[in-house]
Protein backbone atom coordinates (compact mmCIF):
# COMPACT_ATOMS: atom_id res chain seq x y z
CA UNK A 1 0.00 0.00 0.00
CA UNK A 2 1.18 3.39 -1.06
CA UNK A 3 2.35 6.21 1.88
CA UNK A 4 -0.59 8.56 0.00
CA UNK A 5 -3.23 5.29 0.64
CA UNK A 6 -2.07 4.65 4.32
CA UNK A 7 -2.88 8.47 4.93
CA UNK A 8 -6.26 8.82 3.41
CA UNK A 9 -7.01 6.36 5.73
CA UNK A 10 -6.16 7.95 8.76
CA UNK A 11 -8.54 9.71 10.78
CA UNK A 12 -6.47 13.56 11.34
CA UNK A 13 -8.11 14.30 14.10
CA UNK A 14 -6.57 11.80 16.05
CA UNK A 15 -3.58 14.09 15.87
CA UNK A 16 -5.37 16.69 17.63
CA UNK A 17 -6.25 14.18 20.23
CA UNK A 18 -2.76 12.82 20.33
CA UNK A 19 -1.30 16.49 21.17
CA UNK A 20 -3.67 16.96 23.85
CA UNK A 21 -2.82 13.72 25.69
CA UNK A 22 0.63 14.17 25.48
CA UNK A 23 0.62 17.97 26.90
CA UNK A 24 -1.73 17.04 29.28
CA UNK A 25 -1.05 13.59 30.50
CA UNK A 26 -4.40 13.21 31.33
CA UNK A 27 -7.99 11.99 29.46
CA UNK A 28 -9.82 13.78 31.58
CA UNK A 29 -7.72 17.23 31.46
CA UNK A 30 -7.21 16.69 27.59
CA UNK A 31 -10.88 16.49 27.60
CA UNK A 32 -11.49 19.25 29.09
CA UNK A 33 -8.74 21.49 26.76
CA UNK A 34 -10.94 20.35 23.61
CA UNK A 35 -14.65 20.54 25.17
CA UNK A 36 -15.06 16.35 24.16
CA UNK A 37 -16.85 13.80 26.65
CA UNK A 38 -14.45 11.30 28.59
CA UNK A 39 -15.63 8.49 26.97
CA UNK A 40 -15.28 10.22 23.26
CA UNK A 41 -11.71 10.83 24.09
CA UNK A 42 -10.86 7.11 25.89
CA UNK A 43 -12.27 6.05 22.44
CA UNK A 44 -9.48 8.31 20.60
CA UNK A 45 -6.70 7.06 23.07
CA UNK A 46 -7.99 3.63 22.35
CA UNK A 47 -7.73 3.82 18.69
CA UNK A 48 -4.29 5.60 18.86
CA UNK A 49 -2.99 2.62 20.88
CA UNK A 50 -4.11 0.11 18.31
CA UNK A 51 -2.69 2.24 15.77
CA UNK A 52 1.20 2.39 17.31
CA UNK A 53 1.26 -0.69 19.38
CA UNK A 54 1.88 1.54 22.74
CA UNK A 55 -0.23 2.57 25.48
CA UNK A 56 0.74 6.22 25.13
CA UNK A 57 -0.02 6.89 28.76
CA UNK A 58 0.82 4.42 31.44
CA UNK A 59 -0.74 4.21 34.73
CA UNK A 60 2.02 5.10 37.66
CA UNK A 61 -0.05 4.79 41.22
CA UNK A 62 -3.06 7.85 41.06
CA UNK A 63 -1.86 9.27 38.05
CA UNK A 64 -0.25 8.93 34.71
CA UNK A 65 2.77 9.09 32.80
CA UNK A 66 4.11 9.08 29.08
CA UNK A 67 5.18 6.20 28.05
CA UNK A 68 8.86 6.54 26.64
CA UNK A 69 7.34 5.87 22.63
CA UNK A 70 5.08 8.75 23.43
CA UNK A 71 7.89 11.52 24.67
CA UNK A 72 9.56 10.88 21.43
CA UNK A 73 5.93 11.25 19.41
CA UNK A 74 6.10 14.85 21.43
CA UNK A 75 8.16 17.03 19.24
CA UNK A 76 6.73 15.00 16.05
CA UNK A 77 3.08 15.72 17.21
CA UNK A 78 3.56 19.31 17.82
CA UNK A 79 5.16 19.96 14.53
CA UNK A 80 2.83 18.14 12.56
CA UNK A 81 0.00 19.70 14.06
CA UNK A 82 2.09 23.19 13.18
CA UNK A 83 2.25 22.06 9.80
CA UNK A 84 -1.31 21.22 9.11
CA UNK A 85 -2.45 24.54 10.15
CA UNK A 86 -0.13 26.28 8.25
CA UNK A 87 -1.65 24.40 5.71
CA UNK A 88 -5.14 25.26 6.46
CA UNK A 89 -4.73 28.75 7.08
CA UNK A 90 -3.03 29.33 3.96
CA UNK A 91 -5.10 31.58 1.74
CA UNK A 92 -5.07 31.73 -2.00
CA UNK A 93 -5.07 35.73 -1.83
CA UNK A 94 -3.75 37.22 1.49
CA UNK A 95 -4.74 40.93 2.53
CA UNK A 96 -2.67 41.57 5.85
CA UNK A 97 -5.06 44.43 6.70
CA UNK A 98 -8.08 41.57 6.66
CA UNK A 99 -5.47 38.80 7.72
CA UNK A 100 -5.79 37.01 11.71
CA UNK A 101 -3.04 35.65 11.56
CA UNK A 102 -0.54 34.60 14.44
CA UNK A 103 3.21 34.50 13.83
CA UNK A 104 5.21 32.76 16.78
CA UNK A 105 8.96 33.87 17.19
CA UNK A 106 11.61 32.62 19.26
CA UNK A 107 14.20 35.41 21.13
CA UNK A 108 15.67 36.74 24.20
CA UNK A 109 13.74 39.72 26.61
CA UNK A 110 16.43 41.83 24.46
CA UNK A 111 15.01 41.60 21.06
CA UNK A 112 11.00 41.66 22.08
CA UNK A 113 11.90 45.14 23.84
CA UNK A 114 13.58 46.44 20.88
CA UNK A 115 12.88 44.91 17.11
CA UNK A 116 9.68 42.80 18.33
CA UNK A 117 8.33 46.44 20.00
CA UNK A 118 9.10 48.05 16.79
CA UNK A 119 7.17 45.12 14.58
CA UNK A 120 4.17 45.30 16.82
CA UNK A 121 3.71 48.65 16.40
CA UNK A 122 4.03 48.10 12.29
CA UNK A 123 1.89 45.72 12.23
CA UNK A 124 -0.82 47.04 14.52
CA UNK A 125 -1.23 50.24 12.22
CA UNK A 126 -1.28 48.23 8.86
CA UNK A 127 -2.65 44.77 10.35
CA UNK A 128 -4.45 45.36 12.95
CA UNK A 129 -5.97 41.82 12.99
CA UNK A 130 -2.28 40.17 13.12
CA UNK A 131 -0.94 38.93 16.37
CA UNK A 132 2.62 38.23 17.33
CA UNK A 133 3.55 35.68 19.83
CA UNK A 134 6.96 36.55 21.16
CA UNK A 135 8.24 33.24 22.75
CA UNK A 136 11.39 33.33 25.38
CA UNK A 137 13.82 31.04 24.00
CA UNK A 138 16.35 28.59 26.07
CA UNK A 139 20.09 26.56 26.07
CA UNK A 140 17.55 23.68 24.67
CA UNK A 141 15.51 25.55 22.05
CA UNK A 142 18.44 27.18 20.90
CA UNK A 143 20.55 23.83 20.60
CA UNK A 144 17.82 22.38 18.48
CA UNK A 145 16.74 25.07 16.50
CA UNK A 146 16.60 23.57 12.88
CA UNK A 147 14.03 21.13 14.83
CA UNK A 148 12.35 24.13 16.94
CA UNK A 149 11.83 26.19 13.56
CA UNK A 150 9.19 23.73 11.86
CA UNK A 151 6.74 24.91 14.08
CA UNK A 152 6.90 28.55 14.49
CA UNK A 153 7.75 31.41 12.58
CA UNK A 154 11.43 32.46 13.54
CA UNK A 155 13.97 32.78 15.94
CA UNK A 156 15.51 36.47 16.53
CA UNK A 157 18.85 35.92 17.67
CA UNK A 158 22.63 37.26 16.77
CA UNK A 159 25.07 35.08 14.28
CA UNK A 160 26.93 32.86 15.65
CA UNK A 161 24.50 30.43 17.32
CA UNK A 162 22.24 29.43 14.01
CA UNK A 163 23.89 28.23 10.54
CA UNK A 164 22.38 26.38 7.30
CA UNK A 165 18.97 28.37 7.48
CA UNK A 166 17.79 30.74 5.99
CA UNK A 167 17.93 34.57 8.27
CA UNK A 168 18.03 38.03 7.42
CA UNK A 169 20.31 40.59 9.36
CA UNK A 170 18.41 42.84 10.92
CA UNK A 171 20.37 45.78 13.00
CA UNK A 172 23.95 45.64 14.67
CA UNK A 173 24.94 46.49 18.02
CA UNK A 174 27.43 46.85 20.64
CA UNK A 175 28.50 45.80 24.39
CA UNK A 176 28.93 47.65 27.72
CA UNK A 177 29.88 46.75 30.67
CA UNK A 178 27.72 48.03 33.81
CA UNK A 179 28.51 47.92 37.55
CA UNK A 180 27.09 49.42 40.77
CA UNK A 181 27.07 53.07 40.76
CA UNK A 182 29.57 52.76 44.04
CA UNK A 183 31.84 50.33 42.97
CA UNK A 184 35.19 52.37 42.58
CA UNK A 185 36.46 50.93 39.38
CA UNK A 186 37.84 53.76 37.24
CA UNK A 187 35.75 54.97 33.89
CA UNK A 188 37.34 52.11 31.91
CA UNK A 189 37.94 48.84 33.46
CA UNK A 190 41.29 46.77 32.96
CA UNK A 191 42.04 43.03 32.30
CA UNK A 192 42.99 42.97 36.43
CA UNK A 193 39.71 43.84 37.15
CA UNK A 194 37.95 41.45 34.85
CA UNK A 195 39.82 38.41 36.22
CA UNK A 196 39.15 39.62 39.89
CA UNK A 197 35.77 40.57 40.26
CA UNK A 198 32.98 38.43 40.39
CA UNK A 199 30.14 38.73 36.99
CA UNK A 200 27.04 38.25 36.35
CA UNK A 201 26.82 36.32 32.72
CA UNK A 202 23.55 35.45 30.78
CA UNK A 203 23.39 32.22 29.16
CA UNK A 204 26.29 30.39 29.69
CA UNK A 205 26.23 27.08 28.09
CA UNK A 206 27.62 25.68 24.86
CA UNK A 207 25.47 26.86 22.28
CA UNK A 208 23.93 30.08 24.30
CA UNK A 209 26.30 32.45 25.11
CA UNK A 210 27.30 36.18 24.43
CA UNK A 211 29.90 36.84 22.40
CA UNK A 212 31.18 39.17 24.37
CA UNK A 213 31.57 36.41 27.15
CA UNK A 214 33.32 34.77 24.85
CA UNK A 215 35.59 37.22 23.81
CA UNK A 216 36.69 37.50 27.40
CA UNK A 217 37.70 34.03 27.40
CA UNK A 218 39.40 34.46 24.34
CA UNK A 219 41.52 36.75 26.30
CA UNK A 220 42.78 34.44 28.64
CA UNK A 221 40.65 35.18 31.58
CA UNK A 222 38.36 32.63 33.39
CA UNK A 223 35.12 34.99 34.38
CA UNK A 224 34.38 34.46 38.42
CA UNK A 225 31.10 34.15 37.60
CA UNK A 226 28.48 34.29 40.50
CA UNK A 227 25.32 34.49 38.84
CA UNK A 228 24.01 33.41 35.34
CA UNK A 229 20.32 34.84 34.33
CA UNK A 230 18.26 34.02 31.12
CA UNK A 231 17.37 37.80 31.27
CA UNK A 232 19.01 41.03 30.42
CA UNK A 233 16.66 43.11 31.59
CA UNK A 234 16.96 41.49 34.86
CA UNK A 235 21.16 41.49 34.46
CA UNK A 236 20.79 44.88 35.71
CA UNK A 237 19.41 44.11 39.16
CA UNK A 238 21.78 41.18 39.70
CA UNK A 239 24.88 44.16 39.28
CA UNK A 240 22.93 47.13 41.81
CA UNK A 241 24.44 47.04 45.06
CA UNK A 242 27.63 44.78 44.48
CA UNK A 243 30.85 44.77 43.53
CA UNK A 244 29.64 42.51 40.05
CA UNK A 245 29.91 43.31 36.66
CA UNK A 246 28.16 42.74 33.82
CA UNK A 247 27.68 43.31 30.06
CA UNK A 248 24.63 44.84 28.17
CA UNK A 249 23.71 45.81 24.62
CA UNK A 250 23.65 49.64 23.64
CA UNK A 251 20.31 49.09 22.81
CA UNK A 252 19.40 48.00 26.44
CA UNK A 253 21.79 50.74 28.55
CA UNK A 254 19.10 53.68 28.48
CA UNK A 255 16.32 51.14 29.65
CA UNK A 256 18.91 50.07 32.89
CA UNK A 257 20.51 53.59 33.64
CA UNK A 258 16.60 54.60 33.93
CA UNK A 259 16.23 51.88 36.95
CA UNK A 260 18.84 53.55 38.25
CA UNK A 261 21.43 52.07 40.99
CA UNK A 262 24.25 51.18 38.15
CA UNK A 263 26.62 52.91 35.98
CA UNK A 264 28.56 52.18 32.47
CA UNK A 265 32.10 51.58 32.41
CA UNK A 266 34.42 51.01 29.45
CA UNK A 267 35.56 47.45 28.52
CA UNK A 268 39.15 46.99 28.57
CA UNK A 269 39.07 45.19 24.48
CA UNK A 270 37.17 46.45 21.22
CA UNK A 271 34.07 43.72 21.77
CA UNK A 272 33.10 42.12 18.31
CA UNK A 273 29.97 44.05 17.28
CA UNK A 274 26.36 41.91 17.64
CA UNK A 275 24.81 41.38 14.26
CA UNK A 276 21.14 40.58 15.21
CA UNK A 277 19.37 38.66 12.63
CA UNK A 278 15.54 36.88 12.31
CA UNK A 279 16.19 32.83 11.31
CA UNK A 280 13.43 30.75 9.77
CA UNK A 281 12.75 27.19 8.50
CA UNK A 282 13.33 26.97 4.86
CA UNK A 283 9.44 25.70 4.46
CA UNK A 284 8.53 29.12 4.35
CA UNK A 285 10.63 30.64 1.74
CA UNK A 286 7.06 31.15 -0.64
CA UNK A 287 4.80 31.73 1.96
CA UNK A 288 3.22 35.69 0.84
CA UNK A 289 2.31 35.87 4.58
CA UNK A 290 5.68 35.04 6.00
CA UNK A 291 7.49 37.03 3.45
CA UNK A 292 5.21 39.95 4.69
CA UNK A 293 6.52 39.57 8.17
CA UNK A 294 10.26 39.15 6.95
CA UNK A 295 9.65 42.93 5.64
CA UNK A 296 7.85 44.20 8.62
CA UNK A 297 11.06 42.98 10.66
CA UNK A 298 14.05 44.46 8.31
CA UNK A 299 11.69 47.64 8.35
CA UNK A 300 11.63 47.91 12.13
CA UNK A 301 15.52 46.83 12.29
CA UNK A 302 16.09 50.31 10.44
CA UNK A 303 14.03 51.79 13.24
CA UNK A 304 16.15 50.13 16.31
CA UNK A 305 19.49 50.78 14.27
CA UNK A 306 18.49 54.45 14.57
CA UNK A 307 18.09 54.77 17.95
CA UNK A 308 13.92 55.69 17.44
CA UNK A 309 12.19 52.51 18.61
CA UNK A 310 11.32 54.38 22.30
CA UNK A 311 12.92 51.71 24.82
CA UNK A 312 11.44 52.32 27.83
Amino acid sequence: MSDLAQLSRLDLNLLVSLDALLTEQSVTRAADRLHLSQPALSASLARLRTHFGDPILARRGNTYELTPFATRLTEHTTTALEAARRVFETQATWEPAESTREFSIYGADYGFVTIGRAVSELAAKRAPGVRFRFMLHNPTIVEEVSVRLRSVDGMIIPHGHVSNLPFTDLWRDDWHAVVAEENPVGPQLTMEDIAALPWVMTFQSRSAFTSAARQVQQLGVEPRVEVVVESFLALSHFIRGSNRIGMLQGALVPLALRAGGIKVVKLPFEPTPLVNALWWDPVHGRDPEHAWMRNLFEEAGHIVAAGTHQVS
